[in-house]
């Protein structure tokens, strides 16, 4: 066919040679797949007070930096998310600092720009400020207005002017850690250290980024004496109960760095603020691992001028951790609640003062009633003891005391000591009151007082009628006593940690001052923004719609609960210090906080009892036997299962199970199929079908008096650990005692060598002083003389003066004289040698007087310069 129609042959020639050209066009096109990037735009507006090197310009950003004394550089990309969400605050706090501040914003995502090729950020936005020549200064806080602007302020103005007592006590009562620098001015506008100091501050903010340090400057003496700075460049660091320090300069240099350093290392926090970013973190792990934990969220406006929410905190914290009634807290605490008190002559802190010893007070002592159990199974009396807490004033005489100053603590280490000795009171039998008194477990100087009667059981109003002894309410019984005290009482007193059971006691500061070193589980407290951090709130408790975002929560990591103090209630002093009471005592009030869902799984059935939180105490563990279901939302398997539960329920009558204790529940085989027949073998096994609860309610409570028993043998038990661990706690304190006693002896030694070190160096401080006074009155003796030597000298200067001035007049008139007696004998040998020569005929031109003679020339020349000399000489 090629043969036949050659026009084939070439169409088909044309066409490979076109493909040919096709894909060799294709393959040369196919590197130039990737589009270049579009030129970068500006990110923020024309008229906006930032700066915007949209082009990555970071080389001009340097250059304008030096001009200017604050900068903050903006590095962003335009395309992160969180850096177009700063972008508003950035302008924001701009636009209240542009005219003390250059705000730069510099694209370091275009890669044809400098910031790019130099900058290698891991995130988006970054901020860097500048001071001067100081820099660059990260800020990591939140990325909001007022933040921003409130670390620029501080950048800004590193360091606080301290000029009265009042800012002061300011500054001293604030929660954050103070550093305080003394510096005179009268000498010289910088004084030595200032800028130092200054660039210390700076480092602080550097370091720390939520300016947790705060600097002040004190240009006074007489207030830098208050807090022991007595020279110029010396530093002191503030804390509340630990010592506080001065600078060391004799150990460390005199540095920014060391400075910076010293005080972040030395300084003591009363509480901090938290402030998660947002992504995964071990923040709040790590300070959850510390311990119990206070979570406060309140609304935070750090340019607001005051705190009046923060100072109430404050002061809670400062009475918290108040353990050994410290004066300058006090005077702090005072001047947070505005009270006036004297002027201060110190704010050092000093060793504590020994207290004072408490007056003897007799009236209202701290008692609680205790029911004894039954000495006999059938005996239908029992004794009632009232159990008071006394304490001996300097171990000389006893006195009971007040309620206000009895803690529940107290109380509770009573009771776990008359329960070591309550056999003594079982077999009391008597209708009058007998006393009797026993030392305490832990203190010689406070004893207990048990003051016993025996009363039958129907005895009504036994303590209303002897109000004269025992004066404390009645003693609130178990849910399980409540059960078997049909037939017989209560073997185990109970006492119920509630002020509302204490009417007279005033749960007062006196008791909360120094909680946190009363107790064993010491709080930790934190503060996190409400505006900013609700959601962490949400999760813990608080609800989501409320109008005052205050919330405050206790988290304990180690006894995997936490605890809420009620939203209805405001978030202020007395009801902080109640909360932390609370969770403080050994048996804790506060009930714990269970975070559920609404039951949804079993909406119309009635059969089905679906439990949540709320429910799951009253359904679970205080009715009859109950056979649960654990399911979850996202389970696919568990709907399956509904049928099989709306099935067992119509097949079982109601109300045939016994009351057993929940510690006895068994979980259902895992490796058996989940089937009516099985879940009916399964409960009829492991149930009592015969009794029913009408059948209990009749009989006697002989499950009542096991349990009784049981709890008799766990009270025993625990007893007996109480009293391995009290041993335990006594050879600890006696070598406790033995080391304190050797420390003793060592100070003491040093006390004596610090003494004769003293009387040394007042010795030599007289010896130097009277060589001092010596070398004083040789120095005045010394330029006395030394005036007079300087009067004498300037009058034989004066002398001399006066004499050269005369020497000067002498040889001018003895030149006068000289060139006068030159002439005078010159005149005459020319006379002598005229006598001797002929007269010569005298011109007729001149006219002559007779018997007279012309002079001659030489004469008159003479003549004439002696004129003039005289004349010079006059």
């Amino acid at each position: 066919m090629a043969r036949q129609r050659p026009e084939l042959l070439c169409g088909a020639v044309a066409l490979g040679c076109a493909l040919l050209l096709a894909l060799k066009f294709t393959c040369s096109r196919a590197k130039d797949v990737i589009i270049p990037a579009k030129p970068p735009v500006n990110f923020f507006s024309p008229r906006s007070p930032v700066l915007d090197l949209f082009q990555g310009q970071l080389d001009y950003a340097e250059y304008i930096r030096q001009d200017s004394e604050v900068v903050l550089l903006f590095f962003y990309a335009p395309w992160c998310g969180q850096s177009i969400a700063a972008r508003a605050e950035i302008q924001q706090a701009a636009s209240r600092l542009s005219d003390q501040v250059l705000f730069v914003a510099i694209n370091c995502w275009w890669n044809q720009g400098k910031c790019r090729k130099q900058k290698h950020f891991f995130y988006f936005p970054v901020i860097y400020l500048y001071h001067r020549s100081f820099g660059p200064i990260e800020y990591k806080g939140p990325m909001s207005a007022v933040y921003i602007e409130k670390f620029v302020r501080r950048v800004m103005k590193p360091l606080l002017y301290i000029p009265s007592q009042s800012e002061l006590l300011d500054f001293l009562s604030n929660y954050e850690p103070g550093v305080l620098g003394y510096f005179e001015f009268s000498g010289s506008p910088q004084p030595p250290g200032y800028l130092t100091f200054f660039t210390s501050a700076l480092h602080s903010l550097k370091k720390d980024y939520l300016g947790t340090v705060r600097f002040g400057v004190i240009t006074n003496k007489h207030l830098a004496k208050l807090v022991s700075l007595v020279h110029s460049g010396s530093v002191y660091l503030h804390r509340h109960f630990n010592t506080s320090l001065v600078f060391p300069r004799e150990v460390l240099n005199y540095t920014a760095e060391n400075i910076c350093k010293w005080a972040l290392e030395n300084q003591e926090t009363l509480f901090r603020w938290l402030q998660p970013h947002g992504g995964k973190s071990l923040l709040l792990n790590n300070e959850l691992k510390k311990g119990p934990a206070l979570f406060l969220f309140i609304p935070f406006n750090p340019l607001a001028e005051s705190h009046p929410l923060i100072d109430e905190i404050t002061e809670v914290a400062l009475e918290y951790n108040n353990c050994h009634g410290d004066q300058v807290v006090e005077r702090l605490l005072q001047h947070l609640r505005r009270v006036d008190a004297p002027v201060l002559e110190s704010l050092a802190l000093e060793a504590p003062a020994q207290l004072p010893d408490p007056p003897l007070i007799t009236a209202s002592p701290c008692c609680n009633t205790v029911v004894l159990p039954q000495w006999h199974s059938f005996s239908r009396t029992h004794n009632v003891c009232e159990l008071c807490v006394n304490q001996t004033a300097g171990g000389v005489k006893p006195s009971s005391v007040s309620m206000p100053q009895c803690s529940f603590f107290e109380m509770a280490a009573a009771l776990d000591s008359f329960y070591l000795k309550e056999q003594t009171f079982y077999h009391v039998a008597s209708d009058s009151i007998e006393c009797s008194n026993f030392l305490t477990s832990y203190s010689p100087f406070s004893y207990y007082t048990a003051c016993c009667r025996t009363i039958s059981r129907g005895v009504a109003g036994f303590i209303d009628s002897e109000q004269g002894v025992f004066e404390a309410p009645t003693v609130a019984f178990s849910s399980l006593e409540k059960k078997c005290e049909v037939d017989a009482p209560s073997s185990i007193p109970h006492i119920e940690e509630n002020r509302y059971l204490f009417p007279g006691v005033d749960m007062t500061s006196t008791n909360f001052t120094g909680l946190s070193c009363r107790t064993n589980k010491t709080l930790n407290i934190y503060l996190l923004d409400s505006n900013l951090f609700w959601l962490y709130a949400e999760r813990l408790g608080a609800p989501s719609s409320t109008q005052v975002k205050e919330f405050a929560a206790i988290v304990d990591v180690k006894e995997e609960s936490h605890y809420i103090l009620d939203p209805k209630h405001a978030l202020m002093k007395l009801t902080l210090e109640s909360f932390i009471q609370n969770f403080s005592v050994l048996y804790s009030p506060l009930k714990r906080h269970l975070i559920g869902s609404d039951s949804a799984q079993f909406p119309s059935q009635h059969l089905i009892t679906e439990v949540t939180t709320d429910t799951f105490w009253e359904v679970v563990l205080q009715k009859q036997d109950v056979l649960l279901l654990y399911y979850a939302p996202w389970c696919g398997f568990c709907p399956s299962l509904n049928h099989v539960f709306i099935q067992l329920a119509r097949n079982l009558p109601m109300d045939t199970f016994t009351v057993a204790r929940k510690d006895l529940s068994v979980k259902y085989p895992e490796d058996l199929p989940i089937t009516l027949p099985n879940l009916l073998k399964f409960i009829l096994h492991h149930s009592d079908p015969a009794s029913s609860p009408q059948n209990m309610a009749n009989s006697p409570t002989k499950e009542c008096l096991q349990s009784e028993a049981v709890l008799q043998r766990g009270h025993i038990s625990h007893l007996e650990r109480e009293i391995q661990k009290l041993r335990a706690e006594i050879s600890s304190l006696q070598r406790a005692q033995v080391q304190v006693e050797s420390q003793l002896s060592s100070a003491r030694r040093d006390e004596h060598r610090l003494r004769r070190q003293q009387r040394a160096l007042e010795e030599q401080h007289s010896l130097l002083r009277a060589h001092s006074e010596q070398l004083q009155a040789l120095y005045e003796q010394k330029t006395r003389e030394l005036q007079e030597l300087a009067r004498k000298l300037q009058e034989l200067a004066d002398a001399s003066e006066n004499l050269l001035t005369e020497n000067t007049w002498l040889k001018i008139l003895v030149a006068t004289m000289e060139r006068k007696l030159e002439g005078r004998d010159g005149a005459e040998s020319l006379a002598t040698r005229k006598e001797v020569r002929p007269k010569q005929p005298e011109p007729s031109s001149t006219p002559q007087l007779p018997g007279s003679s012309p002079p001659p020339a030489n004469v008159s020349a003479t003549l004439v310069s002696e004129r003039n000399n005289e004349n010079r000489t006059d």
